[in-house]
């Protein structure tokens, strides 16, 4: 039996300090849990002030047979504000910073605690739970049948296959448009979507729409500016925030001020873009000739996408149009190139006409490496996260068949057999360290997620196993951060790659709509949107082996605390003493065990997940 495994325990939650938004100069009360029987006696916060550590002693305030919790106050005396914790005694040295406890060793500073004092998420954005609509193949209202094909495109019937001959899926056209996706909002109720994530709108060159053309108006295709407006008013109506999808980094080759610039280089656009040689040596982002790359030490580009409520990004937050946010598309290398960096004034830029324009709006960035470095300022509020979730969950749950990943490769990394497995100790220490390096608001303010329009589907990640989907869904809904789910996810949806993923939702055909994995998402879905602790909590690891992971999460006041335990095999059961809790109401899979000793035994069974609200 794999039993409980305890360690001085901080993660930056609101368990766990007084605020996660603390002004410049303010005090911010710090806790340290420390379970007993491991020899510590003695407590220190570590702070680093203008680049030098300072030691703060940390006082008991409060003790049972099981754990003392030990305080301290720290000043956020710079805008980004480190600390870790130091304690000793019979145990040893040790530090404990967000990647755990450290015996006998020194650590370095990059996996403190983050304290930001920078203006903090809108408190709808922490834990949200995100519904991914690609507008192409989600729903298709009766005002499509009647536009005309565009010469980029094929035209595809709904329930033609992904995949279709032309060379390049991107120019596959199945029609859906914005009406189409107001007339499955109540599908997105159903599913306890709080936030409604629309892939671009803009009239472009394909069916992903990143190639855009114009970014003062809505395609066409999609019903115009006024379905827009619809989609957003209908949504609002149900409780539903929207956000849209922007291109900083690049536009597309036909876009109106790439024509301009190619046209006279003495335009203002022509210092929109890196002209090489005039007019058409230019460079494309990743050498992409359709997608050239904007230079963002042009004034005048700023001003036509950036600053204040006439620009790009201010102009569609505005009435009547009133979009609650932005994912920003390769906000990892906006404003990068050679030796120019503008990336962290870009994310400030749109900050700053987000508060003037509309002050709880949400600012995500595509970012799918470290995005800890874009995190420490007032730019992006959080980011997509793959490096935190998507792979580590990928290498300890995926059963694919070595050629059913169609770009053959693992998330861009060029792996000869696909993603690759590892045990859960790997998983779990990716995912310690990637949080780790944020500030735990920026985690609350990012989007986990399975899978994406970018990726293959997860559901073939695994092989087709409905129980290790499960066991991928569970953690997705319980681990700490907004969650992201790609339409037709819910319906079982498959595809070995970004574009074959991005098939047309079946809605009228039922017996294509896997029954079980439906359940699955709406179940953890609901119990995640009625539940403190897992949307704002805090999460402690109980025990981790190659083949199951246990943690717990608990609400900010303490009051709630949800034992999550997911396995992708059958394992050596995990054994809970008899005073961790007394009941447990089972959210999701079976219920836990109590022996003879009183001591609490755990499913062993796998691939399975449960999880249990505690008491």
């Amino acid at each position: 039996m794999s039993t409980l495994r305890l360690e001085p325990h901080h993660d930056g939650s609101l368990r766990y300090v007084s605020t996660m938004s603390p002004a410049l100069g303010d005090l911010v009360t710090v806790r340290l849990r420390v379970p007993a029987g491991l020899g510590i006696d003695r407590a220190y916060v570590r702070v680093i002030k203008d680049a030098e550590p300072a030691f703060t002693e940390m006082a008991v305030s409060s003790t049972s047979d099981h754990e003392t919790w030990w305080t301290a106050e720290i000043e956020c005396h710079n805008p980004i504000t480190s600390y870790r914790f130091y304690v000793d005694g019979a145990a040893g040295y040790g530090w404990v910073n967000g990647t755990g406890w450290h015996r006998n060793r020194d650590v370095r500073d990059d996996a403190d605690f983050l304290l930001s004092a920078h203006p903090a998420p809108p408190d709808w954005t922490l834990g949200a739970t995100v519904y991914q609509v690609f507008p192409d193949r989600f729903a298709r209202s009766a005002a499509a049948e009647g536009r005309d094909t565009p010469a980029w495109a094929v035209r595809s019937t709904w329930d033609e296959p992904v995949g279709r001959p032309r060379g390049d899926y991107s120019f596959q056209l199945f029609g859906g448009d914005l009406d189409g996706v107001i007339e499955h909002l109540d599908h997105l109720a159903s599913l306890s979507v709080e936030v409604l994530y629309l892939t671009p709108v803009f009239p472009a060159g394909s069916a992903h729409r990143y190639d855009a053309s114009s970014f003062v108006e809505v395609d066409p295709l999609l019903g115009g500016e006024e379905a827009l407006v619809r989609l957003v008013e209908a949504a609002h109506a149900r409780g539903l925030k929207v956000i849209g999808d922007l291109t900083t980094n690049h536009t597309g080759n036909l876009h109106e001020w790439f024509r301009r610039a190619q046209a006279d280089p003495a335009a203002p656009e022509s210092t929109y873009y890196y002209f090489r040689n005039h007019p058409d040596d230019y460079v494309g982002w990743l050498d992409i000739p359709t997608l050239p790359k904007l230079d963002w030490r042009s004034e005048a580009l700023r001003d036509a996408l950036l600053r204040g409520p006439d620009s790009v990004v201010g102009r569609w937050l505005s009435p009547p149009f009133d979009l609650d946010g932005w994912r920003i598309d390769v906000a990892n290398m906006t404003g990068r190139y050679r030796d120019v960096d503008e990336a962290h004034s870009v994310a400030r830029e749109i900050r700053a006409t987000m508060r003037q324009v509309r002050p709880d709006a949400w600012l995500i960035a595509e970012h799918g490496h470290n995005a800890s470095p874009d995190l420490m300022g007032d730019g992006w509020h959080g980011t997509m996260n793959y490096a935190g979730f998507t792979r580590p969950v990928w290498t300890w749950l995926a059963n694919h068949a070595p050629d059913v990943l169609t770009d053959r490769n693992y998330l861009g990394i060029p792996t000869v057999y696909g993603v690759p497995s590892f045990p859960g100790g790997a998983a779990a220490s990716a995912i310690r360290e990637a949080s780790a390096s944020m500030p735990f608001r920026s985690l609350l303010a990012g989007m986990n997620k399975l899978d994406s329009h970018d990726t293959p589907r997860f559901l073939t990640v695994v092989g087709d196993d409905i129980a290790r989907y499960e066991a991928g869904l569970a953690l997705l809904f319980t681990l700490p951060g907004g969650t992201m789910v790609f339409a037709g996810a819910e319906t079982g949806a498959g595809g070995g790659n970004g574009e074959e993923g991005r098939i047309p939702m079946p809605w009228d055909r039922p017996e294509a709509w896997n029954a079980r994995v439906l359940g699955a998402h709406r179940a953890l879905a609901a119990a995640r949107a009625g539940s403190a602790a897992l949307r704002l909590g805090g999460m402690r690891w109980l025990a981790v082996g190659d083949d199951a992971l246990t943690f717990e999460r608990e609400a900010p006041d303490g009051g709630e605390r949800v034992l999550v335990h997911v396995a992708r095999a059958a394992h050596e059961s995990v054994t809970l003493p008899a005073w961790w809790f007394e009941e447990a109401d089972v959210l999701w899979g079976e219920a836990p065990v109590r022996a003879d000793d009183g001591a609490w035994r755990l499913p062993a069974s796998g691939p399975a997940a449960h999880v249990w609200r505690v008491r």
